[in-house]
């Protein structure tokens, strides 16, 4: 695909997909808003490079015409894999890290990296998109344990001027993971380390880290849409069923996210959903943020009623009837930090019930809505709420919930309850319960 025509058709296919035209243009704004280095630095490994070029080129492209310019900074883990293999040499990266690399390696190193990012550069050029190759000049480095790693290094200092000039210019800067000792010897640098530092040194708004599985999955294989750091962090790190590369992953984002503003978030999305994940509140991956908290409230008294309402109506389309805070025998009321997400639980038949869960278009894309529910499932062993029978989230309740029942219009879950008398019992309250908005219905989309 060539030229202005397939560019202008390119843009207008991926504003179709995205999403609502009033959430595009609010992120767009936004983005809008922030000098160009500070837009976002966009993690490229080898693979992708290898496997997803067109997909990589479309959407970054998109981003370009408009009229935002990411940094990118890429890897070459799987080129140079082969290639030292090619040579005779063993294997010196693995997922783009470096693990030994001889001098005679560092030949080989270089020219793949110039390779590949030429080859990024130009798919890029042949889409009417400007970007500049920067293969040196960014990564001051010292060698790491010359004898345990050779020419391999750690990044200590990061120089912008390249990086300016490429924007200024209106040309995407595209650099490779290679440093240089102040006395000009070329190390080569996990990439990894390099996209934490210059994040670190830019403090981008956002941090993209592109990956073909396109984000963190959960324990029943669904996609993670956000983690808020301040009440998931630990309770994630303390699951049996987090991987390996997830743990590092997060204890990476914590880290990089301690060094940047509150407004600066990682993103992991696959090449061909990047635009849909900057520019849609749902997004199309994993976001990860320094979050809010879930504040507990044991009575009404210490919430503030007129924001509770807000929300409400907000996520359901009408406020509560005139006496719902005056009659509901209230439990626990679980509340972010901005009211952008909510958990209301009453006591009936003696067993907490989720009278209403509600969570804004905004905080559902930066993953509030599944931090208040794991909050919620750790505090409350037994639970049981409605939805109704049409609801689009009931799939998501159904893989939380250990069963339900289902009438011509409601379907009634629950957790934490065996005993076959209380199932019954929360079933027919729940059943025989008024609304408490015009049109009841539990919940949108965590």
């Amino acid at each position: 695909m060539t030229g202005n025509a397939s560019t202008q058709e390119l843009i207008v296919k991926l504003l179709r997909n995205l999403g609502s035209r009033k959430e595009v243009e609010q992120y767009l704004k936004q983005f809008s808003s922030v000098e160009s280095r500070k837009f976002a630095v966009i993690k490229v490994g080898g693979g992708i490079i290898a496997e997803d070029l067109d997909a990589l080129v479309s959407s970054l492209t998109f981003l370009s015409k408009v009229g935002l310019t990411p940094v990118v900074v890429h890897g070459a883990g799987p080129q140079l894999t082969e290639a030292l293999k090619q040579a005779g040499l063993g294997a010196t990266t693995e997922e783009d890290e470096p693990k030994k690399t001889s001098p005679k390696a560092l030949e080989i190193v270089r020219r793949v990296f110039r390779t590949e990012n030429l080859r990024l550069v130009d798919a890029l050029e042949a889409m009417g998109t400007r970007a500049r190759p920067i293969i040196s000049g960014v990564f001051e480095a010292e060698l790491v344990d010359k004898r345990a790693y050779g020419l391999v290094g750690r990044v200590t200092r990061v120089h912008g001027e390249a990086i300016d000039s490429s924007l200024r210019a209106g040309h995407l800067p595209i650099i490779g993971s290679l440093g240089e000792t102040p006395a000009g010897q070329i190390l080569n640098l996990p990439t990894d380390e390099t996209t934490r530092e210059l994040a670190a040194f830019l403090e981008p708004f956002k941090i993209v880290i592109l990956s073909r599985k396109g984000g963190f999955f959960d324990e029943y294989g669904d996609l993670i849409p956000g983690v808020n750091l301040e009440e998931d962090y630990a309770p994630l790190q303390a699951e049996a069923w987090v991987p390996r590369l997830m743990r590092v992953r997060l204890d990476e984002a914590k880290a990089l996210l301690e060094r940047l503003p509150r407004t600066s978030s990682v993103s992991i999305t696959s090449p061909d959903q990047l635009a849909k994940e900057l520019f849609t509140h749902k997004g199309s991956g994993t976001l990860i943020r320094r979050g809010e908290r879930i504040v507990r409230h044991d009575t009404i008294d210490t919430v503030d009623k007129d924001r509770l309402s807000d929300l409400l109506e907000s996520s359901f389309g009408r406020r509560p009837v005139m006496d719902y805070f005056k009659v509901k025998p209230f439990f626990r009321i679980y509340l972010s930090d901005s009211y952008r997400a909510g958990a209301i639980l009453t006591t009936e038949s003696g067993v907490p019930y989720l009278d209403k869960f509600a969570v804004t278009a905004e905080a559902q894309g930066e993953g509030i809505g599944g931090s208040l529910w794991l909050r919620m499932a750790r505090e409350n062993p037994k639970l049981f709420w409605r939805a109704r029978i049409d609801n689009e989230v009931n799939p998501w309740y159904f893989q939380r919930a250990d069963g339900s029942y289902s009438n011509e219009k409601w379907t009634v879950f629950w957790y934490g309850i065996s005993d076959f008398d209380e199932i019954r019992a929360c079933v027919e309250r729940a059943l025989s319960m008024p609304a408490t908005l015009k049109e009841h219905s539990i919940g949108v989309v965590p």
